[in-house]
């Protein structure tokens, strides 16, 4: 990784970066080196390729991040007749490390917790349509047999047609461990997984999507080529390594409108939060000067017009989060985006 693309995925974190844990009243993201902004290449990439994410497959005791087989294979053939290009994790992670731009036509699918309707309902599909995909295993549940979850004969089969990623050993809300804790349970996924399937996988997806600076840190340290978060937005050569955003895709979600979001660098300063008191004080953060006008979203709120001055965006909100896991998302007019997790 350059030392421009460190310096600019240090500046992306999610909240809570340069934090400690402590009692205090307001906790603030602040970049330790905050970088002088002509140093780093903030224009839109030309083209943004799409990480999608799901979950569960025609399960209606969990709708909300189910999808159905009909609306799955509605999607799949969309794609096929608007000639997008269902690449495989290993084409994605080729062009990333040499930092080849991303056809705007690329698009790949993730499934996160590895459960039994991904293998029952999910994978005839993918089958059917050869459409590669990366399924992350919550690795403890395969081991230990819990009941709604693949066992590893279910994962050897799906890998014919896929790749396989760590998504944890425990599936905890892993921003609550400890650095130590974070370690085991990464090297706990990593070693059943060599154990069981003969390799260790070289992607990460954070449980729940939820990650601060000390577990970026930590799970950057096992030398994954790519680590996937789970914000809205595409992704581009210009994107972190370890900060790749991907699209949730459930229910009747319009994958025509997901498609149209792109990828946007930025530069976050600081995101001002009162966690006692669960508010949003203030953000701070920098994008291409080019934009006069962006909207902002907070989770649970409602879209806020702001102008960037010369690319600088500062606001202060005040505003009471409502959400135990809120997202400020920034939007451009062409639909460019950039977003922060704030875990309460």
């Amino acid at each position: 990784m350059t030392t421009l693309f460190r310096v600019l995925f240090i500046s992306y974190l999610l909240i809570g970066c340069g934090q400690e844990k402590s009692d205090h009243k307001t906790t603030t993201q602040n970049q330790t080196a905050i970088p002088d902004s002509k140093s780093v290449d903030l224009s839109p990439p030309k083209t943004s390729g799409h990480f999608f994410v799901l979950h569960r497959f025609n399960d209606n005791k969990h709708a909300s991040t189910s999808i159905s087989n009909k609306d799955l294979e509605k999607h799949f053939r969309y794609l096929k007749k608007q000639n997008y290009y269902m690449a495989t994790m290993d084409e994605i992670i080729a062009k990333m490390k040499k930092r080849e731009p991303i056809p705007s036509n690329w698009v790949h699918f993730c499934i996160d917790d590895s459960y039994k309707s991904f293998y029952h309902n999910g994978l005839p599909l993918f089958k059917k349509h050869k459409v590669p995909f990366t399924l992350y295993v919550y690795v403890e549940a395969t081991e230990r047999h819990f009941n709604d979850f693949m066992s590893w004969d279910q994962i050897k089969e799906a890998m014919k047609y896929g790749t396989i990623g760590v998504h944890s050993f425990g599936h905890k809300h892993m921003t609550k461990m400890t650095p130590e804790e974070m370690k085991v349970d990464t090297q706990k996924a990593l070693t059943l997984l060599e154990k069981r399937l003969g390799f260790k996988p070289t992607t990460y997806a954070y449980p729940y999507g939820e990650y601060d600076a000390t577990l970026q840190q930590v799970i950057n340290s096992f030398d994954f080529d790519l680590i996937m978060n789970q914000n809205q937005g595409g992704f581009s050569h210009k994107s972190p390594l370890d900060d790749l955003d991907r699209i949730a895709l459930t229910g009747k979600a319009s994958l025509k409108a997901k498609l149209r979001i792109t990828y946007l660098p930025a530069i976050w300063h600081k995101v001002d939060v009162d966690r006692k008191n669960r508010i949003l004080r203030s953000i701070s953060l920098e994008i291409d000067p080019k934009f006069k006008s962006v909207e902002c979203y907070i989770s649970g709120d409602t879209w806020h017009i702001l102008k960037p001055k010369n690319g600088k965006i500062t606001k202060i909100f005040n505003t009471k989060l409502k959400l135990n896991r809120s997202r400020i998302i920034i939007k451009t007019p062409d639909n460019a985006w950039t977003s922060q997790i704030i875990i309460l």
